[in-house]
């Protein structure tokens, strides 16, 4: 196995490092955000507003409802985080990867 990798130790990271920046790359524009709103947006915008129409509860309730909101919220928030900073990893590594392949030097016998 090990004479296998390092036989074909250049090609292995050209791919490695190809399939990682494209992988980046469509991932990182596949999570950017679109322009206006989606339809599940608008949906659950149509809902609350219904729920705030219809319902009239206490304020103990209300306050529940706005603590889990936060929650909600901030959840997204660090989810969105966390996906762009793996999209620039995977980037700079398939970089990387490409690079350490161009600059390796071919051993043909070792």
């Amino acid at each position: 196995m090990r004479e296998i990798f390092y036989k074909y130790k250049q090609a292995i990271f050209r791919f490695l490092g190809a399939m990682m920046l494209v992988f980046g790359v469509v991932a990182h524009f596949w999570s950017v955000p679109k322009e206006g709103f989606s339809e599940n947006d608008i949906a659950a915008a149509n809902v609350a507003r219904m729920e705030a129409s219809v319902m009239v509860e206490s304020n103990s309730k209300q306050k529940q409802k706005a603590d889990a909101s936060k929650f909600v919220e901030e959840l997204k928030n660090t989810q969105e985080k966390q996906q762009e900073q793996f999209t620039i990893i995977s980037i700079i590594f398939g970089v990387i990867f490409l690079l350490y392949s161009f600059i390796l030097k071919h051993d043909s016998e070792q």
